[in-house]
């Protein structure tokens, strides 16, 4: 799987796992440069808090457009370690 934002590909693996129509990739799949820390959570009944990142790519910022479960709930543990995507960031095999 590849999700890329503005034409650039910003994660490729082969190992992803998929929640609820989204793919999760190894945190590592993603170049720590195009990643900024954001102060934004949400909370998901089943899977946990949710926090997020900022996306940069070319001096461009995608706010929030990636998440993650620091410490996903015992239903959704395949997640930890793993980041999603959204806000314009396509996801394609």
């Amino acid at each position: 799987m590849k999700a890329s934002w503005n034409d650039t590909v910003v994660a490729q693996s082969d190992d992803t796992v998929l929640v609820e129509g989204n793919h999760y990739f190894p945190l590592a799949a993603v170049p720590p440069e195009m990643l900024e820390a954001s102060d934004t959570t949400s909370v998901c009944p089943w899977k946990g808090t949710a926090n997020y990142y900022h996306l940069r790519v070319d001096g461009q910022v995608n706010r929030d457009a990636v998440w993650y479960y620091a410490q996903p709930k015992e239903a959704a543990r395949e997640i930890a370690g793993r980041v999603a995507f959204w806000k314009g960031v396509r996801v394609t095999e």
